[in-house]
Order: C-alpha cells, then sequence, then structure tokens
C-alpha cells in the first residue's frame, strides 16, 4: 500500500536536539517500553553519526534498567571510532538522569570478497497460505474450550497496536500445556510502506521486528510453568545482506540453552529468495513461580 509506515513516522523517529544527542517522546499508556523499540531507535541515533556510504553489519545491545513509558528517552552518541573501512559508534539511553540502555554500533563501507557461504532456508509454506496472528488469535479466543490464563494472555496480545505483520508458520497449540521443541518460524514484514531508501533505515526497522516474540521461544519447552517475570538482558544483530523489511522475511528462532533463570535465543531472518538477510541472538531473564510443597515436614 501507499500508507508511509508507522515504524518510520512516528516509532523510530528521532528529534536531534545536538550534534550527537537524540530525544523520543515517552508512549504513556503503555505498560512498558518495547526492548526492540529502544534497540531500533539506537540505532537510528548511531546512523545518523555515520557517512551515507556506511551501513550497519553489527549490534551489540544490553538493557541494564526497566524503562519508563511515561517519560521521554535522550540517546547520546559517541563516535568512538572512525576508520577507513569500519566505524563504531557507541550509543547510550537515558531516562531519570541514568543509562537504561547501552550498544555499540559497528559501519562498513561496502566491500566484495570471494568468501562467501551460508545455510540453506527452511522449506515452509509461504505467507499467502497462512492466517494472520490476529486470525489465529481470534480462532483460539473463539473456542470455549481455551484455558483461561490463555484466554487472558491472547486478549491482552489482540489490544495492542503492533505495526508488524506477522504470520506464524508452527503456532503453538494454546489448548495444550505439552512441552513442544524450543523453535518457532514466522514470516514478519513491517506494516506500511517503506520502499527504496538507505538501507540502514531497513536495518533500524529489522533491529524493532527482532524482538518480538523473540524471548517466547525459550519457553515453548517449559509450558506448564507459569511466567512470573522475563526481561532481555542483551541483543545482537549481524546484518548479512541488503533487504526490504516492508517486504516479507522469514524469522527463524531456536533457543540451543536455558538455565540459571536465563534463556538464549537465535534467529535469523530470510529474505523470500533464500538469502540470509540477518543473524539474531538473545539472551534473557526468565523466572517462573514455584509451585508450593505439598508438605513441609
Amino acid at each position: 500500500g501507499d500508507l508511509r509506515s508507522v515504524l518510520i513516522t512516528s516509532v523510530l523517529s528521532l528529534e536531534r536536539l545536538e550534534l550527537d544527542l537524540f530525544r523520543c517522546a515517552g508512549t504513556p499508556g503503555h505498560r512498558r517500553l518495547f526492548g526492540g523499540q529502544i534497540v531500533g531507535q539506537a540505532l537510528v541515533a548511531a546512523a545518523r553519526a555515520v557517512s551515507r556510504d556506511e551501513q550497519v553489519h553489527s549490534l551489540h545491545c544490553y538493557f541494564v534498567r526497566a524503562g519508563d513509558p511515561k517519560v521521554p528517552v535522550l540517546y547520546e552518541v559517541e563516535r568512538t571510532h572512525t576508520g577507513k573501512s569500519f566505524s563504531v559508534r557507541s550509543v547510550k539511553a537515558i531516562q531519570h538522569g541514568k543509562a537504561i540502555f547501552t550498544c555499540q554500533a559497528s559501519f562498513q563501507v561496502s566491500q566484495e570478497s570471494p568468501v562467501q557461504h551460508q545455510f540453506s532456508m527452511p522449506a515452509v509454506p509461504p505467507p499467502e497460505e497462512l492466517l494472520t496472528q490476529e486470525e489465529l488469535i481470534q480462532k483460539f479466543l473463539e473456542n470455549p474450550n481455551l484455558v483461561e490464563r490463555y484466554r487472558k494472555h491472547l486478549t491482552r496480545i489482540q489490544a495492542e497496536d503492533v505495526p508488524i505483520d506477522i504470520k506464524p508458520v508452527n503456532p503453538p497449540d494454546q489448548f495444550c500445556l505439552e512441552p513442544q521443541e524450543p523453535k518457532q518460524l514466522f514470516w514478519v514484514r513491517a506494516r506500511g510502506y517503506i520502499g527504496e531508501t538507505d538501507m540502514k533505515v531497513h536495518c533500524c526497522v529489522a533491529a524493532y521486528i527482532s524482538d518480538y516474540a523473540f524471548l517466547g521461544t525459550a519457553l515453548l519447552p517449559h509450558r506448564q510453568h507459569r511466567i512470573a517475570f522475563m526481561v532481555s538482558l542483551d541483543h545482537t544483530m549481524w546484518f548479512h545482506a541488503p533487504f526490504r523489511a516492508d517486504h516479507w522475511m522469514l524469522y527463524e528462532c531456536e533457543s540451543p540453552w536455558a538455565g540459571g533463570c536465563r534463556g538464549l535465543v537465535q534467529g535469523r531472518l530470510w529474505r523470500r529468495d533464500g538469502v540470509l538477510a540477518v543473524t539474531c541472538a538473545q539472551e534473557g531473564v526468565i523466572r517462573v513461580e514455584q509451585t508450593p510443597n505439598q508438605s513441609k515436614l
């Protein structure tokens, strides 16, 4: 469509206060700041401190404090290094005078190399053959046998205004608490039109998209537990090939490990033509409600 993506016009839009100081408005009414929004906005700030010829190739982030959705976020950029081929920009997100998030973004001037390889994209149905997340949620909610806690969870998701189109390939069975393999696949794209523009814009949008439902992959083998607390600790991305964030991409997510109240997830964003565009990794805190002992004797 011709409608400009809200991710460009609003969600990832920053106001420049000084050369390397930016601000985004708060999001009152939201329960929390979405991690993907912080990652995407930080990358926007870093990208404004490099030349047009340099493209982001990696991003390494840490979430250090909970964000406050009621107040603006300041993004302070440090021009850590500017070289002939690679440049590094450090970004600190600040609220209430304290850092809530830090990251380093590395940029590279395009270079050709005969050293090339990649994994193969999984064989999955095309997005045109799948239901959207909204259609799946509505289908689940219409079933009177849906577990009440899932009903509340899905109703909450349904009420969120998410600027992403999502089509799960293998949605988890909402009527079953049996452990499932810690893998999930879904087609994703930004809602609205972004178009041909600086590749850094599409990378910022992909940074936002990459955090959506990512850590939840680690919960699939543990669906019998009620989640007491779950939050991202760090987030890393490597950008390999050009892509359009407003075109369908396959997000392949898997969790190779969980333990010590932490879970690790890895992800790959594939273009429809089978090109591996982005690789992601994240670790987060996962705490579950403890089942009380039947007897204290």
